[in-house]
This record gives structure tokens, sequence and C-alpha cells, in this order.
């Protein structure tokens, strides 16, 4: 990752934290964003604690003007974005009610930041990767996208749309060499899965513990990959037994 330019959404706390202190001690360039300015200050100084140059923006990513704040200050420190990880999300009301029971208001501010913002971020990063000819998308899934359960809500739906915008921006750049590629990380010991589950009576991965495909997607190693669905908890199994992917 060295000098590779990485953007983090969602950065001030669980997955998107543990992403930024691997990609910190990795070597990258960061440019961070989250809504909660204390939460992100911090995740900051301890990412330069490791030697990062690190861009800290406050930002709702599902606001068209705040996406081009970010993008266009991390254009303008770095020259460029090599890597994107769309990571902002939401489960919305805690515990989840049932769809029949799904608050409007609620409803539409999970799809807004789960789903309308990775729409929103791509679109203004990847213009400049197709532009240079190269760039790494990685999108924050979900088993609860892939499989309806119920109970899961607007969260589950959210993360059905991001594994179709995942598959349609990544046919739509298949002749480029920009690749884009989903990750579902599993269940966490999160502030996420606390509010998700809140009766949890089982163990739980360490956010952590599930970032080597993530830094794998972010390499050359993956310039071939597009268009793929990764569980990461499986991933750092098969690293762990057989040193490769």
């Amino acid at each position: 990752m060295e000098n590779k330019v990485v953007m983090i959404t969602g950065a001030s706390k669980g997955l998107g934290k543990a992403l930024t202190m691997a990609f910190a001690k990795d070597g990258a360039r960061l440019a961070i964003c989250a809504r909660g300015e204390q939460e992100l200050i911090q995740v900051k100084k301890e990412a330069e604690a490791f030697g990062a140059e690190v861009l800290a923006i406050t930002a709702d990513v599902s606001i068209s003007r705040d996406v081009e704040t970010f993008v266009a200050l991390t254009e303008e420190a770095y020259g460029k974005i090599d890597v994107l990880i769309n990571n902002a999300s939401t489960v919305g009301p805690s515990p989840m009610p049932l769809l029949l029971d799904f608050p409007e208001e609620d409803y539409m501010e999970v799809l807004r930041i789960n789903a309308v913002s990775p729409f929103l971020v791509t679109r203004r990063v990847i213009a400049g990767m197709l532009q240079r000819n190269s760039g790494s998308i990685i999108n924050v899934t979900s088993e609860a996208g892939n499989t309806g359960y119920a109970g899961w809500g607007a969260y589950g739906i959210s993360k059905f749309a991001v594994e179709g915008l995942t598959e349609t921006w990544a046919d739509e750049v298949s002749e480029t060499n920009v690749r884009v590629n989903m990750v579902d990380p599993g269940e966490m010991d999160t502030e996420m899965h606390r509010l998700a589950v809140p009766d949890c009576d089982y163990e739980l991965a360490n956010p952590e513990d599930v970032v080597d495909v993530f830094l794998f997607l972010a390499s050359e190693e993956s310039s071939a990959i597009n268009g793929k669905r990764f569980e990461a908890q499986e991933f750092g199994k098969e690293v762990q037994h057989s040193g490769s992917i």
C-alpha cells in the first residue's frame, strides 16, 4: 500500500476504524470521513501514530454536497484516489422492527445512508479512476444483503441494493482496469451489531480480524478480480491455512 491513496467512509468506529489502522500500518495515505467529528479525530490521531498521512473530514456521504467536499479535498491533498471503501452504514431503529411496523422516515434514512451513499461516492470517485485506468472500489455488504431475514428490515434491503450496485458498476467498468468488488465482513463485535442484535449470546469476530481481504482487494494482486463477493471471515481462514488466497 506504500503511497496508495485509500478513501474510507464511516471510519470513526467498528470496521471503518479497523480498516483505517490496517491501511495505516501498511503504508497507505488515508482519506477518512464520518459524521461524528470527535471520534473521527481520535481515529486520525491513532492512525498517524503509525506514521500514516491522514486527511479526516467530517461528512455525511449520503449528501451530495458533503461527498463533493470530501472527494475534492482528497484530490487536492493527494492528487488521486487509488482505493475507495464504501463502509458507512446504519441499522436504523434498535431493536429493528418488522417491516410491517417499520417507521417510514427511519426506512428512508437507512436506505439513504446505506444504499445511496455508495452510489454518490463511487460516481464522484470513479471518474478519476477511469481517467487513470486504475482503481479498486470495495463495497461492504452483509449476509442480510444476500438472503432475506425477518427482523433485519431496511438494513438487509439496503444491502441487497449494495450488492446490485456492486455488480452493475463492475459490469460497466469490465473493459477497464478499474474493479468493483464487495465484502461481507460477517458478524462482528461492534456497536452496530449490538444495536442490531441487542440480546446476542454467541461469540463474534473482532473487526481487526477481517481486514485481510480488504488489503488484498486494494492491492495489485487482485487487479484481475472484478464483480466478486467475498466473505471476510472465510478468507481469513483460507489465508491462515494455505498462506494464500
